[in-house]
C-alpha cells in the first residue's frame, strides 16, 4: 500500500506530471471499507462510474455477496487507474438501509407495500384505459441519464411504437439538451467531435461555464498533471465563481449572469479582426462565414465589457490565446447551457474551433459536455424524445428506417410534430392532457425549476404516477405506484461516456429485496400490454441486457453511433472503446472530422436546425438551399439580455450549480458517509462587497428569496463576482421531518427559486439567471458555513472557516499498486 491521501481534503490526489504529446501516467485509486483488505476480496468485477459523466473505468469489490470498495482500472483510456471522491465512495449509497424493495401503491393518502402483479396489473390498467379513452397523447413518460443503454433503448421502443406517444424525454433536458442541440445545430448531428486524449496535445485549453474540476474530477486531475509538466497548457476560464479552474487560468473572466453570447460574439469578432481565420478550412468544410462576420462586425471588446462587466483587455488577452493557439480545445457545460441563450452561446464555441481550422485533429476540438454518466445513450437511443441512431423525426426516409427496424408501419411512430421536451410534458401533466407520467431514476420534485408548481403538478388527483427509483424519493412520495429498481453494480449493461466511450458494466451482487432492473420493468410491462409488430411477434423481441443490446446494434446499423463492432465480450476485455466501432474498425473512432463533415448532408442529417432566437425548427428546403453539400454550419445569433433582471426588490443575479462531492438530488452522495460529510448542508455563496453591502458574515443564517420561493442557508463569503448570489441545487428534503417539501417559510431545495422558463432551441430550463435578494436571518453566534472550502466555494478569508476533510467516518484513498 502506498501513503495514504484524504481524498476529501485532497479531492484530485497527487500529481503525476506529464508533457504535451506524452502518455498520461497511471495512477490506481482505491478505497475499501474499514477492516478490507484486497487479499480479502472474493472477485473484482468491471463497471464505471455512475455519479458524473466522466466515464471513470472502475472495479467492483464483492466478498460475502456486498460491495465493499472499488479501484481504478490502470489500463482504461479514460482514467489511466485514478478515481475521484464521488467514485470512490459514492458505492456506499447500494448499502443504504432505507432501499426500496418491494412495490408500493397508493391506498387513500398512504403508500402501502404490494406485490409485482399487483403494482403492474395497475398501470397497465391504467394505461389501458388513457390509450383507449384518450389515444397514445395521455402517457407521458420522464426518464433519467443514469441508466444502461439496453434499458434507454426498450423504453424508446416501447414510448415511440408500442403507446406512440410523442412524450417522451428525459432529466437529460435539464443538463445536456444544449450540448445535442448545438452539435446539431453546428455538424448537423449529435456526436462529440473531440476526445478526451486531446488534452495531452493541447497548448491552450478552453473553457465556457465548465467547472471541470468539479464536475468531472478525473479529466480535471489530466489537466493538472499537463499544468505541471514542463510544457503547460494555457487556460482560458469562463465562469462568474473562483473555481479550481479559474485560480489555474492564464486569463478568467467572469461575466454577468446570461451574458455569455456577447462575450463569445466580442472573442470571435476579435479573432476575425486580427485574421487568424483558417480560411482554407474554412471555405472547404464550413458554410455561413460571411454572416458570421457581419454579425460579430460591432461586437468590439469594449461594447462586451459593457453588457458582461469583464474588462475589455481581458477578453482581448483571451482572443489572443484563443487565436494564437496551436491547437485549441474548447469545453463547455451548463455555465452555457442554463441559461437564456444556450444553444445560441455554445454554437459560437463550435464557430471558434471552426475558424481556427481546430478540428479533427490531436488536441484540436469541442467537447459540448454532458453532466450525467449516460446522458449520450439517452440521446443515441431515443429515450430524450428524439429518434434512435439520430435519425431526423422531418425526414420520412429516416422514420421509414426506423420502422423497417422495428417491423412496425412508419405512421405506427410519431413524427407529425417536435418531439416533447420535458418542461413541455409538465406543462402538459399541468393542463391535464397527460393524464399518466412514468418518472423512471430522477427526482423532479427536487430538480425541476419552481418547486411549488412541480409538486402541485405531482400531485393532482388526475395525474396517475409511477415513479421507479431506488428510494422513496421526495418525488415518489406524491406518487401513485412506486416500483423498486436495481442500480449500478446490480445490473448487467453498458453505457457511454461523453466523449463517446463505451463500457461494459458487469452484475456484481444482487439487488436487495425484490428490487429489480429497469430492464426487467419495462420488458415486464411489454409483455403485459401484449405490443406486436406487423407481423404479430412481440415487439420487444429481447429478453435480457446482452439480447436487447444485440437488438440496438441493428437500430445503430450504418448511423453515426453505430455499435455493431462491439460485443458484450469485446467490452469485457476492452478498456473503453468509442463509437463508431464498425465491424470494418472494430477499435472505434478517437475523433470525428478528421476528413471533413460526415453527417450534415441534407439526406443524412440528424436535424435541419432551428431558429437561434425562436428554437422554430427549419424546413428541408430551407436547409437544402443553405448547406446542399454538407458542411459545418458557421450560425450566428445577436445578443439579447435576460429577461429576469434585477430591480430595486430583487438586486441579485441568482445561480445555482454543483458541488464535488454531491451528484443530481443528493439521493445517493447524501448517503456516503463521507462525501456528505464534506457538504452535509446548503448554504449559500456571496462576494465580500455584496456581504458589506447587506451587512452579513461568515456563516450567518440568510435567506435568498425569488419571486417565487426561498431557501435558507448559512453563508460563504467568496471570490464570487459582485451583484451575484450562489447556491448549490443537490439539497431537497429526503432526510429531513418535512419529506417532499418544505415544512416552512423557506426551503432548502435552490429550486424553490428557479424560473420556468428555457432556452427556445433546445428547451433546457435556466437555472443560471433569476433574480433575487438576500435577508439576514440570524447571524452566526460562533456557527460555520457547510460549505467546502476546497472548491468553488472556498472562502475569501481562509482562516473563517475549518478545512473540508472526510471526519472520522473517512478511511483515507488506498492504493493497489
Amino acid at each position: 500500500m502506498q501513503p495514504e491521501v484524504d481524498r476529501i481534503a485532497q479531492p484530485w490526489g497527487e500529481r503525476t506530471p506529464y508533457d504535451r504529446g506524452g502518455t498520461w501516467p497511471v495512477r490506481v485509486d482505491a478505497y475499501l471499507e474499514p477492516g478490507m483488505t484486497a487479499d480479502a476480496v472474493e472477485r473484482w468485477v468491471p463497471t464505471a462510474s455512475i455519479l458524473h459523466s466522466n466515464g471513470d473505468a472502475l472495479d467492483v469489490a464483492v466478498a460475502g455477496d456486498r460491495i465493499v470498495g472499488v479501484r481504478g482500472r490502470a489500463g482504461d483510456r479514460v482514467n489511466h487507474g485514478r478515481l475521484g471522491p464521488k467514485d470512490l465512495f459514492g458505492w456506499q449509497a447500494n448499502h443504504s438501509r432505507d432501499r426500496l424493495t418491494t412495490p408500493l401503491v397508493r391506498g387513500g393518502d398512504r403508500l402501502v407495500p404490494c406485490d409485482w402483479d399487483t403494482a403492474m396489473e395497475r398501470i397497465v390498467a391504467r394505461a389501458r384505459e388513457l390509450t383507449a379513452d384518450q389515444g397514445p397523447d395521455a402517457l407521458g413518460f420522464y426518464t433519467s441519464g443514469q441508466l444502461y443503454l439496453e434499458e434507454y433503448y426498450t423504453l424508446s421502443v416501447i414510448a415511440h411504437a408500442g403507446i406512440g406517444t410523442n412524450h417522451l424525454d428525459g432529466n437529460t433536458r435539464l443538463c445536456t439538451a444544449t450540448a445535442a442541440e448545438a452539435l446539431k445545430q453546428t455538424f448537423g448531428c449529435d456526436g462529440q467531435p473531440a476526445s478526451y486524449a486531446d488534452i495531452d496535445h493541447a497548448d491552450v485549453i478552453a473553457l465556457f461555464g465548465h467547472n471541470m474540476a468539479e464536475t468531472q474530477p478525473v479529466l480535471w486531475m489530466r489537466v493538472l498533471d499537463r499544468l505541471a509538466g514542463t510544457d503547460p497548457p494555457r487556460l482560458v476560464c469562463v465562469d462568474p465563481r473562483p473555481t479550481q479552474v479559474a485560480r489555474h487560468a492564464t486569463v478568467h473572466l467572469a461575466p454577468r449572469a446570461g451574458t455569455n453570447l456577447a462575450l463569445l460574439n466580442a472573442l470571435l469578432h476579435e479573432v476575425i479582426r486580427t485574421d487568424r481565420v483558417d480560411h482554407a478550412f474554412v471555405a472547404a468544410h464550413t458554410v455561413g462565414f460571411a454572416e458570421l462576420a457581419a454579425r460579430v462586425a460591432e461586437c468590439t471588446p469594449e461594447w462586451a465589457a459593457g453588457i458582461c462587466d469583464v474588462p475589455a483587455r481581458s477578453l482581448r488577452e483571451a482572443a489572443e490565446i484563443v487565436g494564437g493557439a496551436d491547437r485549441l480545445l474548447s469545453t463547455v457545460l451548463q455555465g452555457v447551457y442554463q441559461s437564456h441563450q444556450a444553444t445560441a452561446a455554445a454554437c459560437q464555441v463550435n464557430n471558434l474551433q471552426l475558424i481556427r481550422g481546430m478540428l479533427g485533429r490531436p488536441g484540436c476540438g469541442v467537447l459540448q459536455m454532458n453532466g450525467q454518466p449516460t446522458a449520450q445513450n439517452t440521446r443515441e437511443c431515443g429515450a430524450n424524445g428524439d429518434l434512435p441512431g439520430f435519425r431526423n423525426w422531418q425526414n420520412p426516409a429516416h422514420v421509414a428506417d426506423l420502422a423497417r427496424v422495428w417491423n412496425v408501419d412508419p405512421s405506427r411512430i410519431p413524427h407529425d410534430a417536435p418531439p416533447t421536451p420535458a418542461m413541455e410534458i409538465f406543462r402538459k401533466a399541468e393542463q391535464g392532457s397527460i393524464r399518466m407520467l412514468w418518472i423512471s431514476g430522477s427526482n423532479p420534485a427536487v430538480s425541476l425549476p419552481e418547486l411549488h408548481r412541480i409538486r402541485a403538478i405531482l400531485g393532482q388527483p388526475r395525474l396517475f404516477t409511477v415513479v421507479q427509483d431506488l428510494y422513496l424519493t421526495e418525488t415518489a412520495r406524491l406518487a401513485d405506484v412506486v416500483l423498486p429498481a436495481a442500480t449500478w453494480a446490480e445490473k448487467t449493461g453498458t453505457f457511454t461516456n461523453s466523449d463517446r466511450t463505451v463500457h461494459h458494466s458487469d452484475k456484481a451482487v444482487d439487488p436487495p429485496g425484490d428490487a429489480r432492473p429497469d430492464l426487467d420493468i419495462w420488458l415486464d410491462y411489454a409483455r403485459r400490454m401484449d405490443f406486436r409488430d406487423r407481423d404479430g411477434q412481440p415487439l420487444v423481441g429481447w429478453h435480457d441486457a446482452e439480447s436487447a443490446f444485440t437488438a440496438w446494434q441493428e437500430c445503430s446499423r450504418g448511423r453515426p453511433c453505430d455499435y455493431t463492432g462491439l460485443s458484450y465480450e469485446r467490452l469485457r476485455n476492452a478498456d473503453g472503446i468509442q463509437w463508431p466501432a464498425t465491424p470494418a474498425d472494430p477499435d472505434g473512432t478517437e475523433r470525428l472530422y478528421t476528413d471533413g463533415i460526415t453527417w450534415a448532408a441534407p439526406d443524412a442529417c440528424e436535424s435541419y436546425g432551428k431558429d437561434l432566437a425562436t428554437g422554430d425548427p427549419a424546413s428541408e428546403a430551407a436547409y437544402r438551399q443553405l448547406n446542399p453539400e454538407g458542411k459545418a454550419v458557421l450560425r450566428s445569433a445577436a445578443y439579447v439580455p435576460p429577461r429576469e433582471a434585477p430591480d430595486a426588490a430583487y438586486p441579485l443575479q441568482l445561480t445555482t450549480g454543483r458541488t464535488l462531492y454531491h451528484f443530481h438530488t443528493r439521493t445517493k452522495t447524501g448517503r456516503a458517509p463521507q462525501l456528505n460529510a464534506a457538504a452535509p448542508e446548503v448554504w449559500v455563496e456571496l462576494s465580500a462587497t455584496e456581504a458589506r453591502r447587506h451587512g452579513v458574515a461568515e456563516g450567518d443564517l440568510v435567506e435568498v428569496a425569488s419571486p417565487r420561493g426561498s431557501v435558507r442557508g448559512r453563508l460563504r463569503i467568496t471570490d464570487i463576482r459582485d451583484g451575484m448570489v450562489f447556491l448549490p441545487f443537490h439539497y431537497g428534503y429526503w432526510d429531513t421531518h418535512e419529506g417532499a417539501g418544505p415544512g416552512g417559510s423557506a426551503g432548502r431545495a435552490a429550486n424553490e427559486t428557479t424560473v420556468t422558463d428555457w432556452d427556445p432551441v433546445s428547451k433546457q430550463p435556466l437555472y443560471k439567471t433569476a433574480a433575487a435578494r438576500l435577508t439576514l436571518v440570524e447571524p452566526a453566534h460562533g456557527a460555520t458555513s457547510p460549505a467546502p472550502t476546497t472548491t468553488a466555494s472556498a472562502p475569501t478569508d481562509p482562516h473563517a472557516a475549518p478545512p473540508t476533510r472526510g471526519g472520522p467516518s473517512a478511511v483515507a484513498e488506498q492504493r493497489l499498486g
